[in-house]
């Protein structure tokens, strides 16, 4: 089989260009996808870092027994029986449930934070603190709007 200079060249330089610029698996290692149901502010709150007015989501009331799941993706993230009242006006928890975020250092206000993220669809869901209940010490403080209750 024979293969022309252009043709030869036009491979070479492609594969080259993918392996030193791999820019599908970049963008779909960092792609977040928004279920198109979610609310503006919700979208705001789990895809622009944005943060809801304390003390108005209904979820604070919540006593039943559940699961709390992401209201993106459906990822479960919390047990009921984590949350606790703890009187900043968002639904706090004090644990999640294993692998259901990953964390990164947030520096937007001045003060080093612990900032969450789902680890199924990226979407931000709050901040966790040590000020939390003396078993964990944690506080995992939650936008409730980011949040799905489902009991048992």
């Amino acid at each position: 089989m024979v293969i022309s200079k252009r043709k030869f060249f036009k491979v070479l330089v492609s594969s080259t260009l993918t392996l030193l610029f791999p820019i599908k698996a970049i963008l779909a290692a960092t792609k977040k996808i928004i279920n198109p149901n979610l609310s503006k502010e919700q979208k705001n709150i789990m895809f622009n870092d944005g943060t809801e007015r304390p003390f108005t989501s209904d979820l604070l009331k919540e006593k039943r027994k559940g699961f709390y799941h992401c209201a993106n993706c459906g990822n479960k993230l919390f047990v009921s029986t984590a949350k606790f009242d703890s009187g900043t006006g968002w639904p706090s928890f004090s644990e999640s449930l294993p692998g259901a975020f990953k964390t990164k250092i947030d520096y937007s206000f001045g003060m080093e934070r612990v900032e969450y993220h789902c680890a199924k669809c990226g979407a931000h869901h709050g901040h966790v603190f040590n000020d939390g209940l003396k078993e964990s010490g944690k506080r995992f403080c939650n936008n409730g709007l980011c949040l799905i209750f489902k009991p048992e």
